[in-house]
């Protein structure tokens, strides 16, 4: 919770629905980018497009994204932001990458119907084949990626109590963590028969078990 104290004259609720509202503003711009990119790829959006449909002004879109591109995969953001204020609620006696384990179940099981995980949200595979086949989105998608990934790495440090710039630790651990999420969402977004889930559960067994001789 934030300790600032509000401006001199504030409104009391004032900054609370002026965050709700530019949260709402933000998702809509998202969800426009990421479907008109779904319905006619990346090439034909244009800002412009996204602004028409979130009926907002491009000076909007321009305060919360600085590119298409950022538009188009920030529910993915969005998601691995989620995955991180799960994984800070964890019970500080679970090992790093158990605790990793169960953000990502969290994240996983939410029953939030506004933001379902990948598996129960339509277009989600066709979104991370265009970010394999588009330059422009791999380069944000690994930008947004390594972000979050980042944070993760600060809140295991603080649940070890180490330093995350000269302790290993941390970063080995999230990057077990990582790797069985983005292994799990490779094979699923290939597979049309895989389930998410079971293959996150397969994936997390895997980082845990010894490594073949």
């Amino acid at each position: 919770m934030s300790s600032e104290q509000p401006a001199p004259g504030a409104v009391p609720g004032e900054t609370g629905r002026r965050d709700r509202k530019a949260r709402r503003t933000r998702e809509a711009l998202a969800a426009a980018a990421l479907r008109l990119t779904l319905e006619h790829g990346l090439a034909a959006l244009a800002v412009e497009d996204v602004t028409d449909a979130a009926d907002v002004s491009r000076r909007t879109f321009s305060r919360h994204f600085g590119s298409r591109e950022d538009a188009v995969l920030d529910c993915l953001r969005a998601d691995f932001a989620r995955i991180n204020e799960a994984l800070a609620a964890r019970p500080a006696a679970e090992t790093p990458v158990a605790a990793y384990r169960a953000a990502v179940a969290a994240w996983l099981h939410d029953p939030d119907p506004e933001h379902p995980a990948w598996h129960r949200r339509p277009g989600m595979r066709d979104l991370f084949v265009l970010i394999d086949e588009e330059p422009a989105l791999t380069a944000a998608f690994r930008r947004i990626s390594v972000a979050e990934e980042e944070r993760s790495i600060r809140l295991v440090a603080a649940r070890l109590g180490l330093h995350p710039e000269t302790d290993l630790r941390p970063a080995v651990a999230v990057g077990l963590g990582v790797a069985a999420l983005h292994a799990a969402t490779r094979t699923w977004v290939r597979d049309p028969a895989g389930d998410l889930p079971t293959l996150l559960d397969r994936a997390f067994d895997l980082a845990a078990a010894e490594p073949p001789h």
